[in-house]
């Protein structure tokens, strides 16, 4: 069973990839905005605002009180982002002029569901798979 201190290095981790994510999706939203399916209304404000979101969320991992709802929110925000994902895979779209090929897309895929469980588990709203029954405090 890991121990506190891997949990806490586990959340630094994941708090700064969504600090950094966060950052270029404000710095340089246009290939975020290429990913983005078409079905998405009004795709520049969606990917700022999820660049909020991903900064957001980083903060509130490392403050106590809103650390378990800051998980759940991660996790609810990777599994929103997965069709941005997988359109940038099916469609092959090019970031910057480079066509990043299936090297790339099938692992970032395959990925996203333990992402999910990071932020969860992270954050302390779950013990799986090492401990059944209520999580306990990060």
């Amino acid at each position: 069973m890991p121990t506190s201190w891997q949990r806490r290095a586990a959340r630094w981790v994941l708090a700064a990839a969504y600090l950094v994510a966060g950052t270029a999706h404000l710095r340089t939203p246009a290939g975020f905005i290429a990913i983005t399916p078409d079905w998405v209304p009004w795709p520049a404000q969606v990917v700022m605002l999820t660049g909020v979101a991903e900064i957001a969320g980083a903060l509130g991992l490392m403050i106590p009180p809103l650390r378990s709802a800051a998980g759940m929110a991660l996790a609810l925000y990777a599994l929103c982002v997965w069709p941005a994902n997988l359109n940038h895979a099916l469609g092959d779209i090019a970031i910057g002029g480079t066509h990043l090929g299936w090297w790339y897309h099938a692992p970032r895929l395959a990925l996203q569901p333990v992402i999910i469980w990071w932020a969860l588990w992270a954050s302390g709203v779950t013990d799986w798979p090492w401990r059944t029954g209520a999580a306990r405090k990060p």
